[in-house]
């Protein structure tokens, strides 16, 4: 009998080592490599150090296939950290700003240099932030000029970053006091005086967008060189006592939602610029769409609308409220932008304050301010809906959570 091992036998030592090959090919295929888990991403979270408990800023380490949180650690010790900004790498190091949110003329914005490995953050440089109280803190898209919302002192300030990525004094403070800036709106505990919010930059990096939750409107600046602001230009939904709290851009860049803290509700705008290099203009069109954040039968009165965040593939808007404690879903409708409420969830505390979807937005994180408690949600891409909470991880007095 002819047997495959005579027929090896016959062949030349070459054909013989290709034969052997082939049939290894065949009997021992190669495995694909599974591709390694992403690494951990840092979270930083902006806390209240006024009540003596929380010490500044505090770092974890977030896993991104398991939606798990470690014990987060101080980083950086400095007074309410109440909102929080990062840059693109720099040499491929990041910078991270944070408002010190102190209620009066001492207030400040600090500056870190982060490291990339371990995430430590190495104090730059410490200025005012020209107004008491400051909320929000911003940097445009080059990574060269900052921008402060000073809710107390009723101002806005901008700053030149420096190369080492330290602040400048402020370019320019803006006092929202001045008339031009409209008159206060009707709820007097909270509308005496303006109250900038927010300073949020559009998607292609001409305009500065202030709410001022003081005068129920919001507030378009063309940005200029090196700092400077061109005129304001005014926007409202002419509903009085509203409260205009942050906004947020779809996708497409065409529409702006506005969440209001007073009268819980959010606002839908439609955004166009010109294309003018010497008089450039951004314009909110008010669409006449408003929704309520809270349910019909919950107390107005009883409660603040807080953050807002909107899914990248621009199907679903989240929002948050601090006294009915919960996270609404609300789906966008592709054809006009108009918001549809899908699911009302319990925050997992009290006063969720701040939330954040994270980088694969398989996740959501939200800081509940007076419970000190982190709570973890996992996110359906596809519904939108929310389930969790999955972990919940204890830190006092959260204010701000950012993944880097």
């Amino acid at each position: 009998m002819f047997t495959r091992r005579r027929f090896l036998l016959t062949l030349p030592a070459v054909a013989l080592s290709r034969h052997l090959a082939i049939a290894q090919s065949f009997t021992n295929p190669l495995k694909k490599k599974l591709a390694p888990p992403p690494p951990p991403t840092f979270v930083y979270f902006g806390t209240d150090t006024a009540k003596g408990v929380a010490k500044g800023i505090y770092l974890s380490r977030f896993d991104r296939a398991t939606g798990h949180l470690t014990a987060p650690a101080l980083v950086a010790a400095t007074l309410r950290p109440s909102y929080l900004a990062l840059s693109t790498p720099v040499a491929g190091r990041r910078r991270l700003y944070a408002v010190n949110a102190v209620p009066d003329a001492s207030a400040t914005v600090s500056s870190f240099q982060m490291d990339p490995a371990t995430g430590a953050l190495k104090p730059i440089n410490q200025v005012t932030s020209a107004g008491a109280g400051p909320c929000y803190v911003s940097l445009d898209a080059t990574g060269e000029v900052a921008f402060v919302a000073n809710y107390v002192g009723s101002t806005i300030a901008t700053y030149r970053v420096h190369p080492d990525g330290g602040l400048s004094e402020p370019v320019e403070r803006i006092d929202y006091k001045n008339p031009k800036f409209g008159k206060r709106g009707p709820v007097s505990a909270r509308q005496d005086v303006p109250h900038p919010h927010s300073v949020h930059l559009s998607p292609d990096n001409r305009f500065l967008l202030v709410n001022d939750l003081g005068s129920d409107r919001i507030t378009v600046f063309a940005l200029e060189a090196d700092g400077h602001l061109g005129p304001p230009a005014l926007f409202s939904n002419e509903r009085a006592g509203c409260g205009p709290r942050h906004i947020a851009f779809h996708p497409n860049g065409r529409w702006v939602y506005s969440i209001n803290e007073i009268d819980s509700t959010i606002d839908h705008f439609l955004w166009t610029t010109t294309s003018s290099r010497t008089e450039p203009q951004g314009l909110l069109v008010n669409t006449d769409f408003h929704i309520k954040t809270i349910a019909p039968d919950f107390p107005a009165a009883k409660n603040t609308a807080a953050e807002l965040a909107i899914s990248s593939d621009g199907n679903f808007l989240y929002a948050s409220n601090r006294g009915e404690d919960t996270l609404v879903v609300f789906s966008i409708a592709p054809a006009d932008g108009k918001l549809t409420l899908i699911q009302r969830i319990s925050s997992g505390g009290k006063t969720p304050r701040h939330f954040t979807l994270d980088p694969s937005e398989h996740w959501l994180l939200c800081g509940n301010q007076d419970s000190a408690t982190v709570t973890i949600f996992r996110r359906d891409g596809g519904t939108g809906h929310l389930g969790g909470p999955t972990q919940t991880l204890p830190l006092d007095s959260v204010m701000f959570t950012l993944f880097a």
